[in-house]
């Protein structure tokens, strides 16, 4: 779902709150974004 509404709906930042909330793996997020997943330093 999150690959046919990005970019238009979807920002980086919200595919990767997908990611963080395992809705989608980190494969999917960079068939979807063309980026690597990076997860955020806390």
């Amino acid at each position: 779902m999150a690959k046919s509404y990005y970019p238009r709906f979807y920002t980086k930042d919200m595919v990767k709150v997908f990611v963080e909330s395992g809705k989608i793996t980190e494969a999917q997020y960079k068939e979807i974004t063309g980026d690597k997943f990076v997860a955020d330093k806390k």
